[in-house]
């Protein structure tokens, strides 16, 4: 049986039966395609591959080069994918059984200074709609850590500018109550024309559709804000704020995080506003704040 074909069933499998995101179906796709890609180079079909086969995947995906972490992910969606196919009797044997997974938890993660985030949140021109719109999404992404896919959902409904929180869908649809500052506040009261009698710039981009949106951040039409176009506008800002490395939405949901620890925040707070379901997710950024101590002290302690 193709490959591809393997690759459908499964998709329609985890989003039928599971009931996972499409955003994860999304995600599922994207790496079980790179890997079918990979087999088909080989002359090889899913059903085909062995052990070795899948290492030699791996090992290309580190030559790639990708972080730990994002081999981490590969590894656990072809985990999913050969379990179901054992299940189904499509394959005798779990190429995957036992493969030693890498250890995400010697990648720290990046983070912007507050200098450069200061940099970035004054990059759209807020002067036009699509800029007041990119402003308030940024300075949004940074006073809440959202992640990006919740950014995007983000209804108009769920946004309390007066009492200043917002509610959050995370992973698995659970809710969470996340808070979110003045500045933040603000760019969103100016982004939804809350003091213009002309509605403001969320109006303008809704001009080809009176009926309008249920969703925040609207692109024009109607449209609602995209993963993928929100990935290509922080590049852009970032690009025009003069910083140097790659920037992603996750890069200002790190700084975020680290820059309420350095502040004193407790984990156990910073991990409820991430909503992280485990404790020792958020405890990665710990080690950021004690590599962070042991550089001030080697340029600073007189012995050192």
């Amino acid at each position: 049986m193709g490959t591809q074909r393997l690759i459908a069933e499964f998709l329609n499998y985890i989003q039928v039966e599971k009931r996972l995101s499409r955003n994860t179906v999304q995600a599922y796709g994207r790496d079980l395609r790179r890997y079918g890609d990979f087999l088909a180079r080989r002359d090889l079909t899913a059903n085909q591959a062995g052990r070795t086969d899948v290492q030699e995947y791996l090992g290309a995906l580190y030559r790639a080069p990708l972080d730990s972490r994002s081999i981490a992910r590969h590894l656990s969606t072809l985990r999913g994918f050969y379990r179901q196919l054992l299940r189904d009797g499509v394959v005798s044997a779990d190429p995957t059984l036992n493969l030693d997974s890498p250890k995400t938890w010697k990648t720290l993660p990046k983070y912007l200074t507050v200098e450069e985030v200061d940099r970035l949140l004054a990059a759209p021109d807020r002067s036009q709609p699509r800029g007041a719109r990119d402003g308030a999404m940024l300075d949004l992404l940074y006073a809440t850590g959202l992640r990006v896919s919740e950014l995007v959902c983000l209804r108009v409904s769920d946004v309390h500018l007066d009492a200043g929180y917002l509610l959050a869908t995370g992973k698995g649809n659970k809710q969470r109550l996340v808070p979110m500052g003045k500045a933040a506040q603000s760019s969103l009261a100016a982004y939804l024309g809350l003091s213009s009698p002309g509605g403001g710039p969320r109006a303008q981009l809704l001009r080809s559709r009176p009926a309008g949106s249920p969703y925040l951040f609207v692109a024009r039409g109607a449209r609602p804000m995209t993963r993928q176009r929100f990935w290509q506008i922080i590049s852009a800002c970032g690009r025009r704020a003069g910083i140097r490395q790659r920037l992603t939405p996750h890069l200002l949901r790190h700084s975020f995080a680290t820059h309420l620890l350095e502040r004193g925040a407790d984990l156990r707070s910073v991990q409820q506003m991430l909503g992280h379901a485990d404790i020792s997710t958020t405890q990665i950024y710990t080690h950021v704040l004690t590599e962070r101590l042991q550089q001030i002290y080697q340029q600073h302690h007189p012995r050192a």
